[in-house]
């Protein structure tokens, strides 16, 4: 929490002393003391490193309190909250919301796995050992969800779920799909087998209904009974939506909560469904616009993949396709437009590719977060992968770095396109030795943006997709891999290298570089777009992601999705070698 806040620049400590740290081990410079004051409240003193770009990495032993060990986040917020600048009403929310973050982590703790056992567990199961985004203090806060619902939904409770279904009237709901599956009886043959669907057909003809007159889509079961129930109805009570059985199949929540992936039949679609929890930064439902777009937005992006000999052939780039989606409106909330946003996502379906059968014999996935996973004994997870791989660290690193960039660069500078490319949406593809051999992107279609300055390879772009893409001046596009996969990600696995792996960052961060400028020199004829969307600038913008939650919006209800604060620069560590 401190090293977050004094990175967001909410608190700003100071040296406690003129001198600085001898060298430690490579070369980096040891803890420094510092002291943060915190008005008649007391002081703060605690040992820290800064690291790349501007980051505080804190000595967890080393914090005291008016000269006494301190460790107890709780009565930090508490006592340090003048400074901090927040309000009682936010106090009060931000203190239940890391109590919940505390009481899932020390759950974790109670059943963590070695990093050899996690190097073993398939992409779906590893999910439910993660520890949740390391830049966000409060990252399991899960705002609507009781005790008893985080033991049965939460993805670190590993409890696969058979969901139950809904029939929704063709007036309330409407069904989107790639070409492959344009029509619902598309989706529904490869996600139902016949016996099931010939159930649902039946439930629904034993109502006088006619099938052919509903969509069908999986529910979340704490959804449907915490907020489908309540507000659709009128809908339920006209059987304009009739709940129907599940079918049978096991599904596996994952990190996002909302997000099951079909473990018992791993061929059929992962489902994204809407979850009115406030988790992060906002209410985790299903945005109308997007959700109806899906597909459009997957068959786009995927056609840029498939025309692309590099894309296609060189980096053999997975993109995880949203490829159908069932949308249903809420007849009154979607004709307001000042109502708060959690209530126009609130029921709906999306369907994923799935990653399992998109993998070649030998290879397997783990998203990019769990790289940053350190298990009980201190053990980094990406220590346990290099010592597999039997590469030289800096030899696995430079890997890595071939397997992620590339794919991210060129639909940058090529196609004026970037995902954001989190721990959680970028997945590492690894062959059957750990080493890193390809990257798949999953959950793109909520987060692609567009060059808001025009550029010919967006003239084929349907006019459904461009209506729905936000669009990004070109030197704030560069944000999205700067704070999604350097800021966001590399910021944490820097220092692990470093102290496991004996890769200095300035090394590890040199390496990232030297990938970049591999690229550039692969493609000459794309150097303007080098320039337009210059990665390598001296300063980049500071993304703020606990600002938010503290400062601008705090708990309020408001029409749209908050985004990231920014708030000042960082020196970027690619700018120079």
């Amino acid at each position: 929490m401190i090293g977050e806040f004094a990175y967001e620049e909410i608190l700003t400590p100071r040296p406690d002393d003129d001198t600085a740290g001898p060298a430690g081990p490579g070369g980096a410079a040891a803890a420094a003391p510092y002291v943060l004051g915190l008005g008649d409240a007391g002081r703060l003193t605690f040992r820290a490193r800064r690291g790349a770009y501007g980051s505080w990495r804190v000595e967890a032993d080393s914090v005291a309190w008016d000269g006494r060990p301190f460790t107890d986040p709780l009565a930090f917020l508490s006592r340090a909250r003048e400074t901090l600048g927040i309000d009682g009403a936010t106090l009060g929310h931000l203190l239940r919301e890391l109590s919940v973050t505390l009481t899932a982590d020390t759950a974790l703790d109670h059943t963590a796995l070695t990093a050899a056992e996690l190097a073993g567990l398939g992409y779906a199961e590893l999910e439910g050992h993660q520890t949740g985004h390391p830049w966000i203090v409060l990252n399991k806060g899960r705002i609507g969800f009781s005790a008893s619902d985080t033991a049965r939904w939460a993805p670190e409770s590993r409890r696969p779920a058979a969901l139950p279904w809904i029939a929704v009237s063709t007036r309330l709901a409407a069904y989107r799909g790639v070409p492959a599956l344009a029509l619902p009886p598309d989706l529904y043959a490869r996600e139902l087998d016949d016996a099931t669907r010939a159930r649902f057909d039946a439930a629904l003809r034993e109502q006088g209904l006619d099938p052919s007159a509903y969509l069908l889509l999986p529910v979340h079961p704490w959804q449907w009974d915490e907020v489908l129930l309540p507000l659709y109805a009128p809908a339920v009570a006209r059987r304009e939506i009739v709940p129907l059985p599940t079918d049978g199949d096991l599904r596996l929540p994952q990190q996002s909560v909302r997000t099951f992936v079909n473990t018992g039949r791993p061929e059929r679609h992962t489902v994204k469904l809407p979850l009115s929890v406030l988790n992060t930064l906002v209410w985790r439902g299903l945005p109308t616009e997007r959700t109806l777009a899906a597909p459009a937005v997957t068959a786009w992006v995927q056609g840029l993949r498939d025309a692309d000999a590099f894309l296609r052939d060189e980096c053999r780039v997975i993109l995880l396709g949203e490829v159908a989606s069932v949308t249903v409106e809420h007849p009154l909330y979607d004709r307001l437009d000042d109502v708060p946003y959690q209530y126009k996502e609130l029921l709906g379906a999306i369907w994923r590719e799935p990653l399992v059968p998109r993998l070649d014999p030998g290879e397997r996935a783990r998203t990019l977060a769990s790289l940053l996973h350190t298990d009980p004994a201190g053990r980094a997870f990406v220590a346990e992968l290099v010592e597999r791989s039997g590469l030289a660290p800096a030899v696995w690193l430079r890997r890595l770095f071939a397997a992620l960039l590339p794919p991210l660069l060129r639909f940058l500078y090529r196609y004026g396109t970037v995902f954001s490319p989190h721990g959680e949406n970028a997945i590492v593809v690894y062959d059957e030795h750990d080493v890193p051999v390809r990257l798949a992107i999953k959950d793109f279609v909520d987060d692609v943006n567009i060059s808001a300055r025009p550029l010919p390879e967006h003239d084929t772009m349907p006019a459904e997709v461009r209506g729905v893409l936000l669009t990004e001046e070109p030197a704030f596009l560069t944000q999205f891999i700067h704070s999604g996969l350097f800021v966001g990600v590399f910021r944490y696995l820097a220092p692990l290298a470093e102290d496991q792996l004996g890769v200095p960052e300035e090394q590890f961060f040199a390496l990232v570089r030297e990938e970049i400028l591999r690229h550039q020199a692969l493609f000459p004829d794309l150097k303007e777009r080098y320039e337009l969307f210059d990665l390598l600038t001296e300063r980049i913008d500071r993304l703020c992601l606990n600002r938010n939650r503290l400062h601008l919006d705090g708990y309020r209800d408001r029409p749209h999705r908050p985004h990231a604060a920014v708030h000042g620069t960082v020196p970027n560590p690619l700018a120079a070698p």
